[in-house]
């Protein structure tokens, strides 16, 4: 009877080993299983999806991009959109929401500083160098992105209008969704050139000039946690990580400056 009693022990010692280890493998499974949803601007289509993965390696957080113009975005988050955070292309879309009461207080973070250039077709040979180029008559369309929803639209706007040729190309203009849709217009040939984020005409072949910053309002871009997430914690994570030293080395690669004037 002691033998059988103490079989009877060690099977049960065995069992409460066997659940113990499947909840902790369970609970390890759970926790890779983590995902975010990050709702990003266009422009940062090449640089996130660098970023993400790099976050994903070092935290196990996963991470879903949903890239669109940022007005679309901020949008979207007021009407309940399930978001855990928003990178703006602007600090503005970002700063509204927070005047709502819509973001985690004390997450906004700068984490890049866009810029902008004309881009075309290599093979093209139109060898555009400046905005005044856009004006010469073998450029018959120019593609730039809505300046009421996208930030780099806006830029695009204010460069033309401040080089003093804002209404002589006016006409030429086709306004595309989004900075990415930008890109598009050019890479097809649909337009003959465009004003473009640095970020994304990286790798592509396209003759770019690059466009003073002094042409343009600063396109400080700003990330938050946003208050409706469940997933606030890794979201937070994913917030803090933008500004590390890591992160902000990628983002230079892609062509961002990483602190006001650069």
């Amino acid at each position: 009877m002691k033998r059988f009693g103490m079989v009877l022990l060690c099977l049960f010692l065995l069992a409460g080993c066997s659940a113990q280890g499947s909840a902790s493998g369970s609970a390890k499974k759970q926790s890779k299983q983590t995902e975010i949803s990050v709702a990003a601007a266009s422009d940062l289509t090449k640089s996130f999806q660098q970023i993400s993965k790099q976050f994903e390696k070092k935290t196990g957080i996963k991470v879903k991009l949903v890239f669109a113009a940022s007005g679309e975005l901020e949008q979207q988050i007021e009407n309940g959109a399930p978001y855990d955070v928003f990178a703006a292309a602007n600090a503005d879309y970002v700063n509204q929401l927070a005047d709502k009461n819509m973001l985690v207080p004390g997450t906004k973070t700068v984490y890049a500083y866009g810029k902008i250039g004309i881009a075309a077709k290599q093979s093209s040979h139109l060898s555009i160098h400046s905005l005044k180029d856009l004006t010469r008559p073998e450029v018959k369309k120019i593609a730039i992105a809505n300046p009421e929803t996208a930030p780099y639209g806006l830029a695009a706007k204010q460069a033309l209008q401040k080089a003093g040729i804002w209404d002589k190309v006016k006409p030429k203009l086709v306004y595309a969704k989004n900075i990415a849709d930008t890109l598009t217009y050019v890479k097809s040939g649909n337009t003959e050139a465009g004003i473009v984020s640095l970020s994304l005409a990286q790798g592509e072949k396209l003759d770019v000039a690059n466009i003073s910053s002094s042409l343009y309002n600063p396109l400080k871009q700003m990330a938050a946690v946003v208050k409706s997430s469940k997933k606030q914690a890794a979201a937070k994570k994913f917030v803090q990580y933008l500004a590390s030293k890591e992160a902000q080395n990628t983002m230079k690669k892609y062509g961002y400056a990483v602190s006001a004037g650069q």
